[in-house]
């Protein structure tokens, strides 16, 4: 046993002296003071989705992250409170849940043509939390019916034009020429 202990120690030395240093994150951008929620980054990082409380509701503040500039949501005002906010990877589609009576729902904004795509789950699932993919094929959302929980991915292919990343192609997803 104390053999062991001897060789942890010798083990955790070599690691240690392997120049593997631990880092702290700096800030960047955004020093507001308002309390916010629920942080999401569009793909590119130029972008952040963040949940704050406005006049006793919760609602989603879009803004560019360097400049802190807010930028418009057109339908969501009415919908609160808002939830789960997660963006594509230009910050064209902004999927979160709202508040709609006494339902939740899950929408998407598309921030382009100014459209609000309400997404209709099966059965009388309720979304809990969702995340879109950066591309903006494939939405998972976590549900919840008669107390338990499942997880459920949905296509979103045939629903939205794709949000790729500069120099991938739309098919093959691999490094590409934009035409």
């Amino acid at each position: 046993m104390h053999t062991k202990a001897l060789v942890m120690a010798g083990l955790l030395l070599a690691i240690g002296g392997c120049g593997l240093r631990r880092q702290t994150a700096s800030p960047i951008g955004l020093n507001g003071a308002e309390n916010r929620e629920q942080p999401a980054l569009s793909g590119d990082g130029r972008l952040l989705a963040s949940l704050v409380e406005r006049g006793g509701r919760t609602t989603v503040l879009l803004q560019e992250r360097l400049s802190g500039k807010v930028l418009p949501l057109r339908h969501l005002r009415r919908h609160q409170p808002h939830s789960s906010p997660s963006l594509s990877w230009n910050g064209r589609y902004l999927a979160l849940l709202i508040q709609r009576g006494a339902r939740r729902e899950a929408v998407i904004e598309d921030r382009a043509s100014g459209a609000l795509q309400p997404l209709f789950l099966p059965g009388n699932a309720e979304p809990r939390r969702l995340s879109l993919s950066p591309d903006a094929r494939q939405l998972a959302v976590e549900l919840t019916r008669q107390g338990s929980t499942r997880l459920q991915i949905y296509d979103l292919s045939g629903l939205l034009e794709p949000d790729l990343a500069p120099g991938l192609r739309e098919s093959g997803g691999g490094p590409g020429v934009q035409p």
